[in-house]
């Protein structure tokens, strides 16, 4: 029994992918804890509970290696009628900032 090139390349894509979307679900936790801690400091709600990914690009730390930055925005409320847009950023595991758009109070 062997396996040839071919089969082993799409057996190696379909690992890295399955690697990089359960990577991935622990990065948009890790972003939506942020989210949540954030308004619940701000004295905001946050709507739908969810956050969604804006973009991601590759970035240096300040160690100078290579790590994926992603934005990932959500919809928050401070007086229940207006929605308003907040961003969490982080690159690679650490969140590196949390905004809140201008809003009505």
């Amino acid at each position: 029994m062997y396996i040839d090139l071919k089969a082993l390349f799409w057996l190696c894509l379909i690992c890295v992918g399955c690697w990089h979307w359960w990577h991935s679900l622990k990065v948009k936790d890790i972003a939506l804890r942020a989210a949540k801690a954030y308004c619940k400091d701000m004295d905001v709600q946050l709507l739908d509970e969810s956050i969604y990914l804006r973009g991601f690009w590759l970035k240096r730390d300040e160690t100078g290696r290579f790590r994926i930055w992603r934005s990932y925005l959500f919809d928050f409320t401070a007086n229940g009628e207006d929605r308003a847009r907040g961003r969490v950023v982080l690159l690679g595991y650490k969140v590196t900032s949390t905004q809140l758009d201008p809003h009505r109070i």
